[in-house]
């Protein structure tokens, strides 16, 4: 996804650097205890169940549930037109571990708390990538309707594949 133009950039620490910078893959990465290998988000000095201080980066599947949103249709941000919808989810990994982002192409009359949702990003930056969210169900589609497009572009044409027992 390409940027919007004056959208408000997140500020950039040591802390979380390589959370605003690892998009450009399309994984979402999160920081984890290397002692007891919790999911620590928002990054934190300490690992909240084990008091550990030695922390890495997992690479997790992106994949959440819709937990909370609201649609803002009245205030508007550069780069960031109303209606907008804010939605904090719940990743598929740990439950308890949420992040709350845009969600992006999805109607926001069809969203609904418990639906699955997907990462992807967004660049806004040289360096800077911004996690968003998007329908599961969509995302799935996007992907199986690509797949049989490249197998209909392919030599031998898809149909002729199928076989029927």
């Amino acid at each position: 996804m390409a940027a919007s133009p004056g959208r408000p950039l997140p500020l950039i620490t040591d802390q979380h650097e390589f959370f605003r910078t690892s998009g450009a893959d399309g994984r979402l990465r999160i920081p984890e205890c290397a002692s007891c290998t919790a999911l620590i988000h928002p990054p934190q000095p300490v690992c909240r169940s084990c008091r550990g201080r030695e922390r890495g980066v997992r690479a997790v599947s992106g994949h959440a549930t819709l937990v909370g949103f609201t649609v803002s249709h009245r205030f508007s941000l550069p780069g960031l037109p109303a209606p907008y919808v804010v939605a904090e989810v719940a990743l598929e990994e740990d439950p308890r571990i949420r992040l709350t982002t845009n969600a992006v192409e999805c109607d926001p009359g069809e969203l609904a708390l418990g639906m699955g949702m997907e990462a992807v990003f967004e660049r806004a930056g040289e360096d800077v990538w911004l996690p968003l969210l998007t329908d599961h169900f969509r995302m799935t589609w996007r992907s199986r309707r690509r797949q049989i497009m490249l197998q209909a572009s392919s030599s031998s044409p898809w149909w002729r594949s199928v076989r029927c027992s």
